[in-house]
């Protein structure tokens, strides 16, 4: 497989694209107005502790407080912590079991805390944190009070998993975990030798100065989006990594020198005209992350919606007929529509729970095939995720880790007018609004000439000549009603103004 990442630098964004066999499969984006805080160690202090929701709110300095699960407290807080709550297989990140203590036993109001961002703010929610520190590395992580050494479920050789296992046993500092992560296949002990070295130097200057600094207090900051885009994603298998500003070159190359010299002559600086995205026509994909609608092969295509609860994605035929027997056709149709729900969802970096509606097929063998392909084609995913097999009525349930916020919810807000409902009233809706206003309106026997301010098109269900509900209205309660056309006031409004004071009374009469 081709693998190439493309970063493009502007005076108010990065963007980072990974591209597999010249298709856009992963975007990250970080702007100046936006702070990452994924990874980020704060020293906190605990503000509210809730046992009903074994749960603790921190206080880290910003304007929402953090949210700490008992799942997410390390073992250095737990007296009774067993090791048989460990999995010796583990992912690549820091496993979180529940304790045996509850929060109220371990945490008190006021009390001190180390803490690291798991998940991202979204929505209404503050950042989730961890008491359990874990400092990433090239080919390790680094876990402070910690004595495992666990090995990347994604590294599937068993003998391989041995090696290195027995390989960091030997390098393992008193005191510390590590997670030996997917990148270390096949390295050597002087690579893990360097690596451990440097995140145990980090260390020191975070413990140094988490223990002098007064809480809330930010202790070590993520690396930036660039940098840990390279520390996690380039490796051997990573062709080229084009770069199109000076600065940014720079600071790969000289990162790339620090842990993978052998890499560094993949990099490159792009000094073309066009702008690097378009001359690989990246884009027009971009703006399509925000379609609802994204065609597949053949006329099929799928209906992609997003709510805080879950994602659904609907696979339609559409166009596509086929030409043999129609469990054949849907069976080549769900097969399509399983690559490229895959490629969208790493794509939008959508988490979370998702639902995958597939069209019915009533042969077993074909949902049993599907779902292997449809786990295969996550393969390449760095999101942690669990896939259910195909239901009898064709969904795939499955749940990916949301670390923070889709590229939808990232780079668009609710709409003004709809408020995130994706739909608007009628005209006709509109209309019968209106006339309950003024219903209300001649109940009140406060006035009886008005100035109404609504869109053209509105106006004109309004005055239709067949059918003048305006001119209704004024014969029935006796009113003056003046219509104002304004081309900016969105359909779905309206303004009611007095015509002796031209005072605004909408707000008297709205329910």
């Amino acid at each position: 497989m081709k693998k190439e990442i493309l970063i493009n630098t502007t005076e108010y964004e990065t963007r980072v694209a990974i591209l597999e066999d010249d298709k856009l499969v992963e975007l990250q984006v970080e702007r100046s107005d936006t702070d990452r805080m994924v990874g980020n160690i704060y020293k906190g202090i605990i503000k509210t502790v809730l046992p009903g929701m074994q749960a603790a709110f921190v206080d880290i300095g910003m304007p929402k407080a953090a949210y700490l699960h008992s799942s997410d407290i390390g073992k250095q807080y737990h007296h009774d912590y067993d090791d048989e709550f460990y999995e010796e297989e583990a992912p690549a990140d820091i496993i979180r079991k529940k304790r045996r203590e509850t929060i109220e036993a371990v945490l008190k109001k006021d009390q001190e805390v180390l803490i690291q961002v798991i998940k991202e703010p979204i929505s209404t929610k503050g950042p989730r944190v961890a008491t359990e520190i874990s400092i990433p590395g090239r080919f390790v992580v680094l876990v402070p009070d910690d004595d495992h050494i666990r090995v990347s479920k994604r590294i599937s050789n068993w003998n391989e998993k041995k090696r290195l296992r027995k390989l960091v046993s030997s390098l393992r500092p008193e005191g510390f975990g590590l997670i030996i992560r997917t990148e270390a296949e096949g390295k050597s002990e002087s690579d893990f030798r360097s690596d451990i070295k440097r995140l145990l130097k980090l260390w020191g200057k975070l413990k140094k100065k988490a223990d002098q600094s007064p809480a809330p207090a930010l202790i070590h900051k993520e690396a930036e989006l660039i940098i840990s885009m390279i520390r996690d994603i380039f490796t051997d298998d990573v062709e080229r990594v084009i770069v199109d500003n000076k600065e940014d070159y720079k600071k790969v190359v000289s990162f790339a020198r620090q842990v993978a010299s052998n890499l560094k002559s993949r990099v490159e600086l792009y000094k073309g005209e066009h702008p690097l995205f378009d001359l690989y026509n990246l884009e027009p994909e971009i703006e399509r992350m925000l379609e609802r609608k994204v065609w597949i092969k053949k006329g099929a295509y799928l209906i992609i919606d997003q709510t805080e609860a879950m994602v659904t994605i609907d696979v339609n035929t559409g166009r596509f007929v086929g030409s043999t027997d129609q469990e054949s056709t849907i069976f080549r149709t769900n097969l399509e529509a399983a690559k490229e729900i895959a490629r969208q969802i790493r794509l939008r970096d959508i988490g979370g729970l998702i639902i995958c509606d597939f069209i019915d097929m009533y042969n077993r063998e074909n949902r049993r095939r599907l779902y292997e392909e449809f786990k295969n084609c996550f393969r390449n995913d760095r999101a942690k995720r669990a896939i259910n097999p195909v239901t009898e009525f064709g969904l795939i349930e499955m749940t990916r880790e949301r670390v923070r916020p889709s590229h939808l919810h990232a780079v668009s807000e609710p709409c003004p007018y709809c408020s995130g409902l994706g739909r608007v009233l009628s005209k006709e809706t509109m209309a019968t609004k209106i006339e309950r206003w003024f219903m209300r309106a001649r109940a009140d026997r406060k006035f009886t000439k008005f100035h109404l301010a609504i869109n053209p098109l509105l106006a004109e269900t309004l005055t239709d000549n067949g059918h003048n509900r305006i001119t209704r209205l004024m014969k029935i309660y006796k009113f003056q009603i003046n219509i104002v056309r304004d081309t900016t006031i969105p359909l779905q409004d309206y303004k009611v103004y007095t015509a002796d004071s031209n005072e605004e009374i909408t707000e008297l009469y709205k329910v």
